[in-house]
């Protein structure tokens, strides 16, 4: 009982410490800026195999972040660090338009006007599979009768449908008030 709790209430040293959040710090903006470059859809549409690279991460780093300390304060220092940095990078971000417009990015036309921006979904790794699924998700049936779709922040599709589908629809629920 004494030996396990002195290896969890064990701590490292001033020194110790200070580099243990020295290396949280270089994974933490290591991460962001990974994940940044990783694209919108990507963030967007998490499959399995995102959610095993995720965990896999987590792993990885953690070692590189705390090194041999399994300390309870080590442990402590680390979260800290994280905790501290995400929230500094967010109050920046909300007061810097430039800054939030470099992390988080911008919107992203994919569809105008019934008709696929292939230079637009090239870049964003979005495929045509992709937004056909998005229509169907908002009860379109095809391309020409989306006014347009667009790539959000988040990584979803949002999509507007043409005026004739409005037509349609409002023909269609007679009783429904729509705009």
């Amino acid at each position: 009982m004494n030996q396990w709790l002195s290896a969890v209430f064990t701590h490292p040293d001033l020194v110790g410490g200070a580099a243990i959040a020295a290396k949280t710090t270089v994974i933490y903006f290591f991460l962001v800026a990974g994940l940044r470059l990783m694209g919108k859809r990507e963030l967007g549409q998490m499959n399995i195999y995102d959610l095993v690279l995720i965990i896999v991460l987590a792993n990885a780093v953690q070692n590189s972040m705390v090194g041999s300390d399994s300390s309870l304060v080590g442990g402590i220092i680390a979260a800290l660090t994280l905790l501290f940095w995400n929230r500094l990078l967010t109050l920046a971000m909300s007061r810097s338009s430039r800054l939030e417009h470099v992390m988080v990015g911008e919107p992203t036309l994919l569809v105008n006007d019934g008709a696929m921006i292939e230079s637009h979904m090239r870049k964003e790794g979005v495929t045509p599979e992709q937004i056909l699924a998005a229509l169907r998700e908002h009860g379109i049936k095809s391309v020409a009768d989306a006014r347009m779709c667009v790539l959000e922040v988040d990584g979803t599709i949002s999509v507007v449908p043409s005026q004739v589908v409005i037509q349609r629809s409002r023909h269609h629920y007679r009783g429904l008030r729509l705009p």
